[in-house]
C-alpha cells in the first residue's frame, strides 16, 4: 500500500501532469492536442505523461472516429485532485468580501460534476439548516424529511442511489475551506439547477453563472441571496 501511494504522489506531482488533472476537473473528455494546449506542452510530450496516466488507472481513453478523448478514470479521481487544492496555503485576508470582489471561479463553479465555491457551499449549508441532509460522523445522509424534499424537487433518490458510485459525501472546497455536496445527488442538483436554466455553464471555464430566475429559486428553495457585482 505505501510503494502504491508513493507510486500515485509521484505521478500527480509532476506539474505537467498535475496540469492536466486540474484541466480534467472541467468535467470534459480531452483530446491530446487539446491537452498540449492547455498545459503548454508539446504533443510528443503529453503522450508520454497520458500514457503515465493511463497505466497507473488515473485517466482512461474513449475513441470516438479518428479522435481518442481523455478523462478521469472514474468520479473519485475528480474528488482527489479537487481535495489536493485544499494543500493551498489559505490567503492571509479574509474571503469575507463582496460578491464583485470573487472572482468567478471562487464565487460559483463546477467541481467536476456538482457545484461548488461559495454557492456550492451555502446550498450544503442550507440543506443541513433544513434538515434535508444531516451530518453523522463526517458523512452526509439524507433524512427522512429530505427524501420528500428531493422527490417535490423532481430528482428521485432512489435511482440516485442504484448508480455505481458514491451516493452522498461531503466534498472539501478548496476555495471555502469548507464542504459543499458531492455524489450522485450532488450531480444530480447540478444537473437540475441547468435544465431549469438557474445557472449557466461559462464557456471554457468551471466558472458558472446564475440567471434571474436563478437568483429567485436559490432564495426560494435555499435562503441563499446571490449578490450582484
Amino acid at each position: 500500500m505505501e510503494d502504491q501511494f508513493i507510486k500515485a504522489a509521484g505521478l500527480i506531482g509532476d506539474p505537467t501532469r498535475a496540469a492536466i488533472m486540474w484541466t480534467l476537473l472541467d468535467g470534459r473528455a480531452f483530446t491530446a492536442t487539446e491537452l498540449s494546449i492547455a498545459v503548454h506542452t508539446s504533443p510528443q510530450n503529453m503522450s508520454m505523461h497520458l500514457g503515465k496516466l493511463l497505466e497507473a488507472n488515473l485517466l482512461c481513453v474513449e475513441k470516438q472516429g479518428r479522435h481518442k478523448y481523455y478523462r478521469f478514470f472514474n468520479k473519485e479521481v475528480a474528488y482527489v485532485v479537487e481535495a489536493m487544492a485544499n494543500l493551498i496555503p489559505k490567503p492571509e485576508r479574509s474571503l469575507k468580501k463582496k460578491t464583485g470582489e470573487y472572482p468567478p471561479i471562487k464565487y460559483c463553479r463546477t467541481c467536476y460534476d456538482h457545484l461548488a465555491g461559495k454557492i456550492g457551499v451555502a446550498l450544503a449549508d442550507s440543506l443541513l439548516e433544513q434538515k434535508i441532509i444531516i451530518e453523522k460522523d463526517s458523512a452526509f445522509e439524507i433524512s427522512p424529511e429530505g427524501e420528500k424534499w428531493f422527490s417535490d424537487f423532481g430528482i428521485n433518490t432512489a435511482e440516485a442511489q442504484k448508480q455505481k458510485r458514491i451516493f452522498l459525501k461531503p466534498c472539501l472546497d478548496w476555495s471555502e475551506r469548507r464542504n459543499h455536496i458531492a455524489g450522485s445527488i450532488g450531480t444530480s442538483l447540478l444537473n437540475k439547477m441547468l435544465e431549469q436554466d438557474w445557472i449557466r455553464k461559462t464557456k471554457d471555464s468551471r466558472a458558472i453563472t446564475i440567471t434571474g430566475k436563478g437568483e429567485k429559486e436559490f432564495l426560494k428553495y435555499f435562503k441563499i441571496i446571490v449578490q450582484t457585482s
